[in-house]
């Protein structure tokens, strides 16, 4: 995504991103508290992965997935709860952070490489490709899309904060980016993105969703929208750790079963070390933007109350911390986490943002740590 504040919450100190968070009073918004019947639910363009022991689909998976060796494993990791952020085919920060999350929790050593021990044992879902083909329904398609302006006054007069493009939804749902969807469809280099195309895409996993667990509606379409299921296992704490840039989660067990990466805090606005408790969740909140709380933006940019939506300054949920004006949220900027700086609070994909939040409770430890 590409509209975060350009001009008001972003600047640029030495190359690297700052994002603002340290004005976040969010409120739940007209789209979180409606809870109208809604209509026959469906996932758009849900996985369907072969049983254990079963061979992998040759047809969804198209012949060249050998040669995505690391985006294989990037989509199993991630289906594992060991997240790589973004799934591109590469071994960047984030993978990195994945495959140590899984090694530590599988008593691995833990090198942060697709070492030999590694995958081996990521081989038993060697039946989950790299890839698969998907058509793209008409209703996914439909949008709303719309041009985001840089002005806080003029976002606040905006219906929502939607996606900008089909592009930029497409890569959202599949956790990736529009780059490497293109590459992944050369056939369409030339042409938009549109309804009843059948493109192929990262096989993400874990996008099955019962609507009787949902009672928020608002909630559900975004799940679906992001391919973010709803079964997702309980978490008794997290620790978000400063120098590794990644949020660690356990069970009642001590069970490490979740790793994301995160980005925290900055030099001006370092992240608030301790011990801290969850408030509350708000889904697609709405954003109150106080110019005065930030010490990059002027004050003469004033308080304005932004709409929802994945392309809002958090995202798509924001968890309430004990901390004041601190919480873990999503980002319109998924391609900046962990390479980027922000005003202290802790910030992730709006998918993994998303699957967090149906991990925690208000009984769950929060520690951010050094």
């Amino acid at each position: 995504m590409s509209r975060l504040f350009k001009a008001a919450l972003a600047l640029s100190i030495a190359g690297v991103a700052v994002t603002a968070c340290q004005s976040e009073k969010t409120t739940p918004s007209a789209k979180e508290s409606q809870a109208a019947a809604a209509p026959a639910f469906v996932v758009p363009m849900a996985s369907n992965d072969p049983a254990p022991g079963q061979p992998a689909d040759p047809n969804s998976s198209g012949g060249e997935d050998a040669a995505r060796p690391v985006m294989q494993a990037q989509v199993v990791l991630e289906r594992l709860g060991f997240s790589p952020g973004i799934i591109d085919g590469k071994t960047g920060i984030s993978t990195t952070n994945a495959v140590s999350g899984f090694q530590k929790a599988n008593d691995l050593p833990v090198t942060g490489k697709l070492d030999d021990p590694t995958m081996q044992a990521l081989a038993r879902w060697s039946n989950i490709t790299a890839t698969r083909l998907v058509t793209i329904p008409q209703d996914f398609a439909r949008g709303p899309f719309m041009a985001l302006p840089d002005d806080p006054a003029k976002q606040a007069a905006l219906p929502e904060m939607a996606h900008t493009s089909l592009d930029e939804k497409l890569a959202e749902r599949f956790h990736t980016t529009p780059e490497v969807l293109r590459g992944l469809n050369p056939q369409l280099q030339d042409a938009p993105f549109a309804a009843d195309q059948q493109i192929r895409v990262p096989n993400i996993g874990g996008d099955r969703i019962d609507p009787d667990n949902v009672d928020n509606k608002g909630w559900l379409a975004t799940l679906a929208t992001l391919g973010v299921s709803d079964a997702q296992p309980d978490v008794a704490r997290i620790v978000v750790s400063k120098s590794k840039g990644t949020l660690e989660a356990y069970d009642k067990a001590d069970k490490l079963v979740a790793v994301f990466t995160v980005t925290t805090g900055s030099e001006k606005d370092p992240l608030p070390l301790g011990a801290w408790k969850i408030n509350g969740k708000s889904y697609n909140p709405e954003f109150s933007y106080d110019a005065s709380l930030f010490w990059d933006v002027p004050d003469s940019k004033g308080e304005h109350l932004l709409p929802p939506g994945p392309n809002g300054p958090v995202g798509v949920v924001w968890i309430d911390l004990s901390k004041e004006h601190y919480g873990i949220h999503g980002t319109p900027e998924p391609q900046t986490i962990g390479r980027a700086e922000s005003h202290g609070c802790v910030r992730l994909t709006n998918w993994d943002a998303a699957r967090l939040a149906q991990m925690v409770s208000g009984s769950t430890k929060v520690s951010f740590v050094r």
